[in-house]
């Protein structure tokens, strides 16, 4: 895992980089979607509320469209969809523990599940391996964003 400016970038995931958002492709076209530590960061760092849009479970939805709300002191709104494709499952554990999506980013805190509809063709437009991390980089560069 590469760390930049104190954010923790995991170089096997796939980077909606101004959405601040994660992409896994996983078994059967099926892709992870979670939260980066620089957007845990930027919402204030303690989550009081993630909500998966459950009128959306079971439909297709567009890649940059919201899947999913967080809210925290600081900050209320839209996690979008890396990829696009039908929306299967939210992390049930956010419910009761929604600043997993904080402390365990890349791990438990993951926030949605969907069936990826083109994902050869949308990878292409996601960050990702040591590319990825390096565009990243320069994007907390610009901004002057530091996680730590």
């Amino acid at each position: 895992m590469a760390t930049v400016n104190g954010c923790n970038l995991p170089e096997d995931l796939y980077y909606l980089i101004e959405k601040h958002v994660w992409a896994k492709p996983l078994e059967g076209g099926v892709v992870r979607v979670g939260m980066t530590s620089v957007a845990g960061k930027l919402s204030g760092g303690k989550l009081a509320a993630v909500t998966v849009k459950a009128k959306a479970i079971g439909q297709e939805v567009a890649q940059g469209k919201s899947v999913a709300t967080v809210e925290s002191s600081k900050f209320v709104g839209p996690v979008p969809a890396p990829v696009s494709g039908v929306l299967l499952r939210g992390n049930d554990r956010l419910a009761n523990e929604p600043n997993l999506a904080v402390t365990d980013p890349y791990g438990e805190g993951w926030i949605a599940e969907i069936q990826a509809s083109n994902w050869e063709g949308e990878k292409a437009s996601l960050a990702g391996g040591e590319a990825g991390v390096a565009a990243y980089k320069a994007k907390l560069e610009a901004e002057n964003i530091h996680c730590a």
